[in-house]
């Protein structure tokens, strides 16, 4: 991998959301190809729609055959879908969700043969996008399954910006099975992937993590719940028994609002919503999905398809430019960890 010169693979996501118009306008005004190369997988002629309909007077994508082909310096397109797509902003269509899994698979192919470095998402609809051959419930899962090894890669959804990182024990998971899945096996291989994620992929050294209650007051050492004591507790001290800077369990409802979360470097959260609706309220627009634990990066924007605004101009692309930003970071930092446990110095105590 180039340095300075990542290159970026990004799918287009639900063509009828927001997807196309906030990757034009962080490429808009080109400054960020100082940075990456960008490979977009979708639909030249769909880019072109939404170009004209937000009114972008910059940057052109260029369409290329593939990415082995993508040149530095421009906005690179491939085409993975026909020209005969409907595009209706807003509308959730069969077709959009096809053509969603298109660009994904397309983008995961490129990434597994070294043709790109990372990989950063737009939006899909979640319901749409499901087939035969898509079966998950969101893309951590399909990362997972698709470029992770099944006795080794788990994945590990965090949320990030600049004062903030925010994992998950579950993810994309209905409320009524969430209990269910939280025992200490569970919570420990999260703690240990949020921790090695943090130096490895933040480059934090001693990385400082609180754990998040499941149950209302941490429990009440019982009264509310039993998880605490049966699950959450028994990771925490596992994991400080191998040396981790792990804290808690801390009781949710406070813990943001009191300015808590600042004094760590990661907060694991029991489930998706426990962890997201504070993300969400302190980060919504500088906020970034990171699937950490597998061998290559997946970056996305934290919003969704954004349909009720779809074909407007009216959405921010700051999330997608930070999810661009962390992936050309994250990929960077593994390569210095890389470097440094490459060739380690032989201990000056053998043989004695």
């Amino acid at each position: 991998m180039n340095e300075n010169k990542i290159r970026v693979a990004i799918t287009h996501g639900d063509y009828n959301g927001i997807g196309y118009e906030v990757i034009l306008k962080i490429f808009d005004d080109g400054r960020l190809l100082d940075l990456c190369t960008p490979v977009i997988y979708g639909s030249a002629k769909i880019a072109q729609h939404y170009r004209k309909a937000c009114g972008l007077q910059g940057l052109q994508p260029q369409q290329v055959a593939g990415a082995a082909d993508a040149r530095d310096g421009q906005l690179n397109i491939v085409n993975v879908i026909g020209e005969d797509a409907r595009i209706e902003p807003g509308v959730a269509s069969p077709e959009a969700g096809k053509a969603a899994f298109a660009s994904l698979e397309a983008a995961v192919a490129d990434l597994r043969q070294g043709n790109v470095d990372v990989v950063v998402t737009a939006p899909i609809n979640k319901k749409t996008i499901q087939s035969e051959l898509f079966t998950f419930p969101g893309h951590t899962e399909y990362l997972e399954s698709s470029i992770g090894s099944a006795d080794r890669d788990k994945a590990l959804m965090i949320l990030c910006n600049d004062v903030m990182r925010i994992a998950l024990v579950t993810t994309h998971l209905p409320i009524a099975k969430v209990a269910q899945q939280i025992t200490e096996e569970a919570v420990s291989e999260k703690i240990r992937l949020f921790n090695r994620s943090l130096i490895e992929d933040f480059g934090i050294v001693r990385p400082r993590i609180a754990v998040l209650a499941l149950n209302p007051h941490a429990g009440e050492e019982g009264l509310l719940g039993t998880e605490e004591q049966t699950a959450i507790i028994p990771a925490i001290e596992k994991a400080r028994q191998q040396k981790m800077l792990v804290f808690g369990p801390y009781a949710a409802d406070g813990f943001f609002g009191s300015g808590a979360f600042r004094k760590f470097d990661g907060v694991l959260a029991m489930y998706h919503d426990q962890g997201l609706a504070p993300f969400k309220t302190l980060a919504m627009e500088t906020g970034v999905n990171f699937t950490a634990g597998l061998p290559f990066v997946r970056t996305s924007p934290d919003h969704g398809t954004g349909y009720d605004i779809a074909g407007r101009g009216e959405a921010s692309p700051d999330s997608m430019r930070q999810a661009i930003y962390c992936a050309i970071d994250v990929a960077r930092n593994r390569n210095r960890a890389a470097e440094r446990t490459a060739n380690p110095l032989p201990s000056s105590h053998k043989g004695k």
